[in-house]
């Protein structure tokens, strides 16, 4: 049966316009982006078919064009077109995040570095580099590393601050694994840096791990 011949109210479309995007559900989500189905199965049946090729929404939004175009009702432009999707998204929570204090607003910032961070097969080491009101001067991905982890130079860091004037600094990086909880390791870097930081008059506001959908501030949990 095709969607439109569904009840209104259970259509995806429809449904969304409703009770707003945060009603459906991930493969709901989906279907309206894919559109169409393939012979045989609805949008929602396909969408459907490639979480469970996937695992989840992250591995099948973060796959390499390669393994994307490889699936069953995908391609080059439903490549195109989810990259063009997930830049906007960054791009607007970017700029939410520049309109003021960081501080003020914990939940756009976090979610900018899910967008920015999440899903990367790697771990990445990053910056958010503040003036002295807060905001945002520019963030930037400053070591990459494996899926183990990333080698952090604190002197590459202590260059970084002040080739940007920074006056405050929000650490952050990703756990491939998914799962957030920090390392010794994660604990004592950040230490280090706040030690030398500390030195330039730069205060290190947070450390943020980014996992599987969630996040960790070190402030939060006084690791600090």
């Amino acid at each position: 049966m095709s969607i439109k011949d569904w009840d209104e109210e259970n259509r995806p479309r429809e449904k969304l316009l409703q009770r707003g995007a945060q009603a459906l559900t991930d493969a709901e989500l989906l279907a309206i982006f894919l559109r169409t189905g393939v012979k045989g199965k609805s949008a929602l049946d396909l969408a459907h078919d490639l979480l469970k090729e996937f695992g989840d929404l992250r591995s099948l939004l973060g796959a390499e064009i390669g393994r994307f175009c490889q699936a069953n009702g995908l391609g080059t432009v439903k490549y195109i077109q989810l990259q063009a999707c997930l830049e906007l998204s960054k791009r607007y929570l970017s700029q939410c995040l520049q309109r003021g204090d960081v501080m003020s607003s914990p939940d756009v910032t976090r979610n900018y570095l899910l967008t920015a961070l999440g899903g990367k097969p790697y771990e990445v080491f990053a910056c958010l580099f503040l003036d002295n009101k807060n905001r945002v001067i520019k963030f930037e991905e400053l070591f990459f590393g494996t899926v183990d982890g990333a080698s952090v130079y604190p002197r590459e860091v202590m260059r970084k601050v002040l080739d940007h004037n920074a006056a405050a600094v929000i650490f952050a990086h990703n756990h491939p694994s998914g799962v957030a909880d920090p390392s010794h390791a994660d604990i004592t870097i950040t230490q280090v840096l706040k030690d030398i930081l500390d030195k330039i008059k730069v205060r290190v506001l947070d450390h943020i791990i980014v996992g599987d959908g969630y996040s960790i501030s070190l402030a939060e949990r006084g690791l600090m």
